[in-house]
């Protein structure tokens, strides 16, 4: 089989890469894609450096296994853990990664308030400690944890007064109405950037996914790798727990 017919692999902790998977799918719409969400094992983001990398290795290991063109590690704190060593594993396929998209929203204005929302292992990771310190002198960029944010997204409460109520006291130390950007840092958070919206309303919100998307298309393209099928590609969705609900539930958050 040539491999421009062969599938785009895409693994994250659970659904929330769909966000990512949302933003390929949009910008190659007729490119075949495998979706692994390793549901058994999250969350990531409360979860040990060790224990991370040995879960991503294993999702990627398996994707590749499926003779895939192309992995995407859809999870910010999965590719600040374990994307270098991946690229080394797979040299012959492009690893794309996605981290919080803090540039564009430093550069969206000059001076501005700039929220991170994230887990607490990728604020803690030193790619994370560079990104800042290449822009702290553009902004104030206030670091946010928000543990328990991503479960709430695996449950399927993504707006709603169980989700404002959750945001809400994750904001209450923020002048929410002083923040000029919020970086959606983990690809869960998309899914309730509604909820976060309606809490900081004078807020641009930027999130990675969309620029993922574009690198894993110029790669594959300088590659010789892109699909020539004009039909709409085919959605595979897979999940370490076996579980037809969270399946469904990643069918509706493509189309959310």
């Amino acid at each position: 089989m040539h491999k421009s017919n062969l599938p785009i692999g895409v693994f994250d902790s659970g659904v929330g890469g769909v966000s990512v998977l949302r933003e390929l799918v949009r910008l190659m719409p007729n490119e075949n894609y495998i979706y692994l969400g390793d549901s058994a094992h999250a969350p990531y983001g409360t979860k040990s450096h060790d224990e991370i990398f040995a879960h991503a290795v294993e999702c990627a290991d398996y994707l590749v296994s499926k003779d895939i063109k192309a992995l995407v590690i859809a999870c910010n704190t999965a590719t600040s853990v374990c994307i270098d060593a991946l690229r080394r594993k797979y040299p012959q396929i492009p690893v794309v990664g996605i981290e919080p998209a803090l540039k564009p929203a430093v550069k969206a204005k000059q001076g501005s308030n700039v929220v991170v929302m994230a887990t607490p292992l990728t604020l803690k990771e030193t790619k994370f400690a560079k990104l800042c310190r290449d822009y702290e002198d553009e902004a104030n960029i206030i670091p946010l944890p928000c543990p328990g944010l991503m479960e709430l997204v695996e449950q399927g409460f993504t707006k709603g007064e169980k989700a404002e109520l959750f945001l809400a006291e994750c904001f209450e130390d923020i002048d929410t109405m002083s923040v000029d950007a919020v970086v959606l840092g983990c690809t869960h958070y998309p899914f309730v950037r509604e909820t976060v919206e309606k809490l900081m309303p004078n807020a641009h919100i930027f999130d990675g996914g969309e620029g993922t998307a574009r690198q894993v298309k110029r790669l594959l393209e300088e590659n010789g790798a892109l699909s020539k099928d004009c039909d709409q590609g085919i959605v595979v969705f897979e999940n370490t727990l076996g579980n037809d609900d969270i399946n469904a539930l990643a069918r509706k958050l493509l189309t959310f």
